[in-house]
């Protein structure tokens, strides 16, 4: 390999690419790859006497993913490759990043975390350091370019680049390649595109039919059509297609899809497994309908079935070849859909077993899940969730996760997106982080918690709804990329949403936390919790103007001689509900204070966190003193995120329940309630650096376009 090559254009790859399969490789000979390593910020070979030395090595790389297309990585190399993945933290060891998404620029700057960068820092001149990362930026810059070239979407490429491998040292100063490898595959064919505008006729359907709903039995379509009632849905407004009725609970019934008076914008099949082929075939062919719900389960999820479910998918995907891109299908082995605003509940839950009571007037959030059981148990523990949209996606036979976010994310009612994922369709994972991305400059926030983490969880997606797990790693990577707010399990998947929902419009200023409670336990919990792998709240030194107003605070409830004022504060069990919230709202008015944790201490004999008292009767949640009453207008009253706490038993589930019903925030664990306020911060100001990145790129202030 020589050491100066011509530059790359993007006709190298696909050039490259015919002559290697012409000759019968899916890899590039040593000659081809001096063509295509092009003016990779300029490398060339390293000397053999370097190659012997103990410099630091670095492995960097393009790899097509099967979710997201092409991935820039870069971390350790040598021996160090395989020891530092399992050893480091998140983004210390390797960096990915998806190439549609990213630039040289930001994918250097996380490279500068990991051990492979703080190595080759070590072993460069501190007079030559800034050279190393212009050297870096331009052999990223490079790939960047180069996978761009190759991402084969033209009609004259029928190749891709599958995985370019590099293997680099640092020899005097100057990066140096040891070894490079390419390889490329031809293109797959690709599902079309879903006519994605009809998931507005699945949402807020003016008409509804169902299949499957037993005259006589409660079975799963019965089940429904109770449901489409009990949530008020007009009658007048529902068909059921069943030949041997004329009436369900009052529903008109019809032979078939053919004895419609008018066309459905949703139907709902309930039927069994081995009947949906046929009746897919119909409904297609009838023209009648603009968005199917499949509700049977067994349709790709046994090793029995994948044909028959691979068979379905293809038969939906070429219908959108037809004019109007034919039906949208939700599903198989699907729940259904709340949808508030379209009137309407297809869960096959019966409504006595989970109830889902008007907790808010105005429900600014969004759950899609690939599990319908997920959804389930998080309205039931969490009522006060109780999102304006909850879909289940099952198989994703035909409607993806970036099909559905790509479309909420343009919905301008919609602030908090929640997600479920078991897994991706081919290239879905690319257009849902594209979503997610959309959906942040929009100024919204998206939570995502991906299962099959581990290879029995990863066992037990694909047992359920027939999914491929793929790399959690790079899941994190590039969704955390794309902005979104990663995560790790379902508890904090719970935090995250709901804190997402609570602190929306609330301001995210700088990282200074103040911390107060009653108990000296969770002032400790509280500050043991600020920090997380890739972010960390500092907390903040109160002015003395807070200081003398916390003081007087104290002296007027006869507290001073107890209690030291700094932050954290351990108030003492002796503060009733008025000296909490006034000590919270000095610390809030403190500009060196960017957030709170507020301790409620519900079991302190002074705090009127019962529903009832016989010991003291009145001195309750409904006394005008008490924090339920006095905290909704301080919460109100000021842009800065409060957290409140109330750590106790069910003895204090009435003064959650009223707190969070007026709109405060509140978490059952200090520590719990810190770590998802550290979490949101720093997703939040990730946020904030996307969009300014976005706009500076755009020409706005600071960009290389502005006036």
């Amino acid at each position: 390999m020589s050491q100066t090559v011509p530059h790359p254009t993007s006709a190298v790859p696909v050039t490259l690419f015919a002559q290697a399969a012409k000759a019968g490789r899916s890899q590039l000979n040593p000659e081809e790859l001096e063509a295509l390593l092009a003016n990779l910020g300029g490398l060339t070979l390293a000397g053999s006497a370097a190659q012997t030395t103990d410099s630091a090595r670095l492995r960097v790389g393009l790899h097509d993913s099967r979710e997201f297309g092409l991935v820039l990585s870069a971390g350790s190399g040598g021996l160090d490759a395989d020891l530092d993945q399992g050893l480091f933290r998140t983004g210390r060891a390797r960096v990915q990043a998806l190439v549609e998404l990213g630039n040289a620029q930001d994918f250097l700057q996380h490279f500068q975390r990991t051990m492979a960068y703080q190595k080759l820092r070590l072993l460069t001149h501190p007079q030559q350091q800034a050279t190393l990362d212009a050297q870096l930026l331009a052999l990223l810059d490079g790939l960047l370019r180069l996978a761009h070239n190759a991402q084969g979407v033209a009609p004259a490429a029928p190749f891709r680049l599958q995985a370019l491998d590099l293997d680099l040292l640092l020899d005097q100063g100057k990066i140096c390649v040891l070894e490079a490898r390419c390889a490329f595959a031809a293109l797959a064919p690709r599902r079309l595109n879903r006519p994605i505008e009809k998931i507005d006729q699945l949402l807020h359907p003016a008409t509804i039919g169902l299949v499957g709903v037993s005259g006589t039995g409660m079975n799963f379509g019965r089940i429904i059509l109770r449901n489409l009632l009990g949530s008020g849905y007009s009658k007048t407004q529902l068909s059921v297609i069943r030949p041997d009725a004329t009436e369900i609970d009052g529903v008109a019934c019809v032979a078939n899809l053919q004895a419609l008076t008018h066309k459905l914008d949703l139907l709902i099949v309930a039927v069994a497994a081995p009947a949906v082929p046929e009746l897919v075939d119909e409904i297609i062919a009838s023209g009648a309908v603009a968005a199917v719900m499949l509700i049977p389960g067994s349709l790709g999820e046994t090793s029995n079935s994948r044909d028959a479910g691979a068979l379905l998918a293809a038969k939906i995907n070429a219908a959108h070849a037809l004019p109007g891109g034919g039906p949208v299908f939700l599903g198989a082995n699907c729940l259904g859909v709340v949808s508030h605003p379209g009137g309407y509940d297809s869960w096959f839950i019966p409504l006595e077993r989970l109830p889902k009571p008007a907790k808010k007037p105005q429900r600014n959030s969004v759950m899609l899940s690939q599990s319908g059981a997920f959804m389930i148990t998080r309205l039931s523990q969490n009522p006060w969730l109780d999102p304006r949209y909850m879909l289940a996606l099952g198989n994703q036979t035909d409607l993806t996760h970036g099909d559905l976010l790509s479309y909420f994310a343009q919905r301008p009612e919609i602030e908090t997106m929640g997600v479920y994922i078991e897994g991706f369709k081919d290239g879905d994972g690319l257009q849902f982080a594209k979503a997610v991305r959309t959906a942040v400059l929009a100024g919204k926030q998206v939570v995502v918690y991906k299962a099959g983490r581990t290879a029995p969880g990863s066992a037990g997606v694909m047992g359920h709804t027939a999914s491929i797990a793929g790399d959690p790693a790079l899941f994190e990577a590039v969704l955390r990329q794309a902005g979104a707010i990663v995560a790790r399990d379902i508890n904090s998947f719970d935090d995250l949403f709901y804190i997402a929902g609570a602190m929306h419009h609330k301001t995210i200023g700088g990282n200074r936390l103040g911390a107060i409670s009653g108990a000296g336990f969770e002032a400790v919990a509280m500050a043991d919790e600020i920090a997380t792998d890739d972010f960390s709240l500092q907390i903040g030194e109160l002015q003395q103007d807070t200081v003398q107003r916390v003081e007087a605070i104290l002296q007027a409830k006869k507290l001073a001689a107890l209690v030291e004022v700094r932050n954290p504060i351990d108030i003492n069990p002796g503060a009733d509900d008025e000296a909490h919230l006034q000590i919270a709202e000095a610390f809030l008015l403190d500009p060196h204070i960017d957030a709170l944790v507020l301790g409620l201490d519900p079991t302190a004999p002074s705090v009127r966190a019962l529903e009832q008292s016989k010991l003291r009767p009145g001195y309750d949640i409904s006394d005008p003193l008490s924090t339920v009453q006095l905290m909704p207008p301080l919460v109100d009253r000021h842009d800065k995120p409060l957290v409140g706490i109330v750590d106790g038993g069910r003895l204090y589930d009435a003064m959650c329940d009223a707190l969070m019903d007026r709109g405060v925030c509140v978490f059952r664990n200090s520590a719990r309630g810190t770590r998802a306020l550290v979490q949101y911060i720093g997703a939040r100001q990730a946020s904030a650096a996307l969009c300014a990145s976005a706009f500076r790129q755009s020409g706005g202030p600071d960009g290389a376009n502005r006036p």
